[in-house]
């Protein structure tokens, strides 16, 4: 289930706790320096949209991240997410529940057309989790900190 995540639900993760009434699992959701990124991410998109970031919630546990990783798009009302899974967490399927959990809310946003993602062309554990929610690759590119990546569009 996602939990819409707050500036002081981010401040309890970078303090190394969680926000009532979760907890947290046994690794970190994300490394402090990686919260703190996305803590600042969601707080300046939260500016012009919002929800702007959720907690992945499993049996009352933050498992993992989702979030926008820039402003919907005002061209094609497209919004870029971008997700993560603790390390303990990863390969049960968290991410998979995530995006499609997204992906429904998407749907009944009305200022929601698409989601978009990208992906390291080495990373085909996320790369399954978009496909196996619809997302099709629509191109590649290099990225200037991750080099080359497979990038996805799922209309809503």
């Amino acid at each position: 289930m996602l939990i819409e995540a707050k500036n002081e639900d981010f401040a309890a993760l970078l303090r190394g706790e969680a926000p009532a009434p979760l907890r947290l699992c046994d690794s970190p959701v994300a490394p402090p320096e990686v919260l703190a990124m996305l803590a600042e991410i969601a707080d300046e998109i939260g500016g012009v949209f919002s929800p702007a970031a959720w907690m992945m919630v499993e049996d009352g546990e933050i498992v993992g991240l989702i979030s926008p990783t820039r402003p919907l798009d005002a061209e094609d009302r497209s919004l870029h997410i971008g997700y993560g899974v603790a390390p303990t967490r990863q390969g049960r399927g968290a991410a998979t529940r995530a995006v499609a959990d997204l992906a429904a809310w998407a749907k009944h946003d009305p200022r929601v057309n698409a989601l978009t993602a990208e992906t390291s062309v080495d990373n085909p554990a996320s790369q399954a989790v978009l496909s196996r929610n619809g997302f099709q690759v629509v191109g590649e590119r290099v990225d200037d900190e991750d080099g080359p990546v497979i990038c996805w569009r799922l209309e809503v």
